[in-house]
């Protein structure tokens, strides 16, 4: 049921009327009605992540818990001392369309936020219109007439109860929220940009790897041919060499796709089209060096940093604020109304000011029965707070979970990379002494071949026999 009290017949007073004692009484109701103003609904409490005093994992291969460095962290790219990668970095955060479409996230979270104020300032109609019409016969005249009117039209509504207040501070969370939004999609893209141009460098080592080993294996193949051929070594060992020539030129075609890929993917993170960063990729380089060090902090700070647990927080906020503006729909409206305009039965004097008319008054709408409706909906937002409140929590895990993983991780791969450093090492001591095993093998196969040749046989007949035989025409 809905209660609207506003004049719409105001007869002109006398001289010294009550129009002085009607404004001043509607300023006084207006003073106590501000003067009273409440927010219901329940106010928000910033909440912090309930983080561990330390990482559960033991951290080693140069990570530390010092303090991290803001300007560090804003560019950490930079550790890695590649021109190249920072050049990606600044053409990504130019031109990727997901950090563009964030942006325009903002810009409407910003807009539906300018609509929640307006809430807070009175509103202002302007409409005219010209009808013809004829009354009946059995009631009126049954003459026809024209009816030309145009004014103003004012209403103001009373944030008494804190509703629009309420749905201001929600339309800011949003913002907030909005605005972690972006910084979340920013560090997301400026990893998957590093990862990518990693693999790129990568994959063109391992193409040179397999292309020197290609290169090598060719040639043991075509050493244990020969030495097969010569009856020094069985078949086994040739079709081995054949096997690990063969597998190596296997491998080529998934570098090559994989090269492709990372190169494709880096163009669209550029919000470039695939192939556009090819022929500047083209040129083989190393693959960036990690710094010595790497500070990541103690719990309680590096969750401070993370945008997706800052966007959850501010998602909480809003979600609290949405609960007031449903719980104001239980409370009454106050509205303050006012029309002015002209009204008149012919165009001739429609702006004389006998055609004035106005109208002012206060206004009340209640909504009394609903069938439950308004309850239900503070319900409804109750339990999305809740639901809120567990994402938030749920997001503080899961960046727990990610950090102690990637800290993991790191330190596994550093001992991963001594490892093979000492494989490395093993392998190419073993090419060396492979080398030596494959001269000594040529040596050996020369001196067959001289022996098949029947050669040194006349190493121990005396000097006058071998002088005799040169004086005969025998070769020495």
């Amino acid at each position: 049921m809905k209660f609207i009290l506003f004049n719409r017949y105001h007869p002109k007073p006398a001289v010294g009327g009550n129009r002085f004692p009607f404004s001043i009484l509607l300023a006084v109701v207006i003073g106590l009605i501000l003067s009273s103003c409440v927010s219901v609904g329940p106010n928000y409490t910033k909440v912090e992540p309930d983080a561990p005093i330390k990482w559960h994992t033991e951290l080693a291969g140069g990570l530390t818990t010092k303090e991290l460095q803001p300007e560090i962290l804003a560019q950490w790219w930079g550790t890695l001392n590649d021109p190249e990668l920072e050049s990606l970095v600044e053409r990504a955060v130019k031109g990727n369309l997901d950090l563009k479409s964030a942006h325009a996230s903002i810009r409407e979270a910003r807009a539906l936020r300018g609509i929640s104020r307006a809430g807070f300032f009175p509103t202002l109609d302007a409409g005219g219109s010209a009808a013809k019409y004829r009354s009946s016969e059995n009631s009126g005249t049954g003459k026809e007439r024209k009816l030309y009117s145009a004014g103003f039209d004012a209403g103001w509504e009373l944030d008494i109860f804190g509703g629009v207040r309420r749905s201001v501070e929600a339309a800011q969370a949003n913002l907030e929220a909005t605005q972690e939004d972006l910084h979340d999609v920013m560090v997301s893209l400026l990893a998957e940009v590093a990862l990518n141009y990693v693999e790129v460098r990568t994959y063109q080592a391992r193409l040179a790897v397999a292309g020197a080993n290609i290169k090598a294996q060719e040639e043991t193949y075509q050493l244990n041919r020969s030495r097969y051929q010569a009856g020094i070594i069985d078949d086994l060992v040739v079709q081995q060499s054949l096997y690990n020539l063969e597998y190596t030129r296997s491998i080529i075609p998934m570098l090559q796709t994989g090269l492709e890929a990372a190169k494709n993917r880096l163009a669209v993170l550029l919000g470039e089209k695939p192939g556009e960063i090819h022929q500047e990729l083209a040129e083989k380089k190393p693959i960036p060096m990690l710094p010595v060090t790497v500070a990541v902090g103690i719990p309680a700070e590096t969750l401070r940093h993370r945008p997706d647990i800052r966007r959850a927080e501010r998602n909480l906020a809003a979600q609290t604020a949405r609960i007031g503006v449903a719980t104001a729909e239980l409370y009454p409206k106050f509205r303050l109304m006012g029309t002015i305009g002209l009204e008149s039965i012919s165009t001739g004097d429609f702006l004389e000011s006998v055609s004035r008319t106005w109208s002012i008054g206060p206004g009340i709408s209640w909504n009394i029965f609903h069938g439950g409706a308004i309850r239900q909906n503070i319900k409804v937002q109750s339990a999305l707070q809740e639901q809120a409140m567990i994402q938030y929590e749920s997001a503080v895990l899961k960046a727990q979970e990610e950090v102690e993983n990637v800290l993991v991780a790191y330190d596994k791969e550093q001992r991963r990379r001594e490892s093979l450093a000492r494989a490395t090492d093993a392998a190419k001591q073993a090419v060396l002494l492979a080398r030596d095993q494959y001269q000594a093998g040529l040596v050996a196969f020369m001196v067959r071949l001289y022996k098949a040749l029947g050669g040194g046989w006349k190493y121990m007949e005396p000097a006058a026999d071998r002088s005799d035989n040169l004086a005969k025409g025998g070769s020495a």
